[in-house]
């Protein structure tokens, strides 16, 4: 099995994409971000020690989440599943006001990333206020798999310039070529495609980290990585053994902390192996290569199907994660 899984790698004919002084693409060190998300709880010290520890891990870049509640829910939309799981809250109004960061929080922590020498990122909720905001502070914008489908919001940040990356949980290929085809119309070809599987946390079975093959021969110039959400690290070795040009991970100070994403993120010495045995792996021989993932647990559960099919469990989670047109007000028959 482990023979096979090495005779299907991504290409090495796809473009480099240059973010801030990183070259990202074949034969390119792997880029590793490490996302903080809404970790920080909306305190600006503890994003701040999530900076620090993502550099010491040896990420290349650290990535927060930037939305204002009322842009991205309405006051009766519900949580999902795994939120209402780990805080109990079944509002999700309720639950992102408090993991806001405030405006003034973004000079300390852009701040803070220069200081560590580390990249700065965030991603915009879907909204174009929040990339004004982030516009003049990031190299690179990050979309989130929710917005994949929000085509308007696809060519505002095209038409920036700046190189885009793009995570595809919930999404087939056609959705993706979509979403791809309106970033290219914009004369902005910049962009990194992120396999994801949107679960939370993603079981092994639903990682299917071999879709980033079918996502490559679809999209054979464009730099292919992956978002991973799986609790372990197991399915990044692979990605990069695989040739991941990036790889996106979940990390908090503490699991034991607050929060509707703690439980599903690396703490900082997980994150750190992380970075060690991508960095390890993609430095090897396919010889060399195959030793590794030979002894790997779960590689044959974690290749999966190979095919970009979103599970039925993301489809639920569609359900709310991606944007939809809503009235503010009633609006009578007729």
């Amino acid at each position: 099995m482990t023979s096979e899984i090495l005779r299907n790698v991504l290409s090495n004919e796809a473009r480099v994409v240059r973010i801030g002084e990183k070259e990202i693409g074949p034969g390119k060190p792997c880029f590793i971000i490490a996302e903080a998300g809404v970790n920080h709880n909306g305190d600006v010290k503890i994003a701040e020690k999530l900076i620090y520890a993502a550099a010491k891990a040896g990420a290349d870049a650290v990535k927060f989440q930037t939305f204002k509640a009322e842009q991205v829910t309405t006051k009766q939309s519900p949580t999902a599943a795994y939120q209402k799981a780990n805080v109990g809250e079944e509002n999700q109004w309720n639950l992102l006001r408090p993991l806001e960061l405030k405006e003034d929080a973004y000079p300390r922590l852009t701040a803070a990333c220069r200081k560590a020498n580390i990249m700065f990122l965030s991603t915009p909720h879907g909204f174009i206020d929040s990339a004004k905001l982030l516009e003049p502070m990031v190299h690179a914008w990050k979309v989130g798999s929710g917005d994949l489908t929000n085509l308007p919001f696809l060519k505002w940040l095209g038409e920036s310039g700046k190189p885009i990356i793009l995570s595809t949980g919930m999404a087939n290929i056609a959705e993706i070529k979509e979403a791809i085809e309106t970033i290219e119309a914009t004369g902005n070809k910049n962009t990194i495609i992120l396999h994801c599987t949107t679960n939370y946390p993603c079981p092994d079975e639903e990682a299917n980290v071999a879709a980033m093959l079918d996502i490559q021969a679809n999209f054979p110039k464009y730099p292919i990585g992956y978002s991973d959400h799986t609790l372990e690290i197991y399915a990044d070795i692979l990605a990069a053994g695989l040739g991941a040009v990036m790889i996106e991970k979940h990390f908090t100070l503490d699991r034991s902390m607050p929060g509707p994403d703690q439980k599903n993120s690396l703490e900082p010495k997980e994150l750190a192996e992380m970075v060690k045995q991508v960095r390890k792996i993609q430095s090897l021989n396919p010889t060399e290569k195959e030793a590794i993932l030979a002894t790997m647990p779960r590689v044959k559960t974690l290749m999966g199907s190979g095919k970009k099919v979103p599970f039925p469990s993301e489809l639920t989670i569609g359900e709310m994660a991606r944007k939809a047109v809503i009235a503010q007000t009633d609006i009578p028959a007729g």
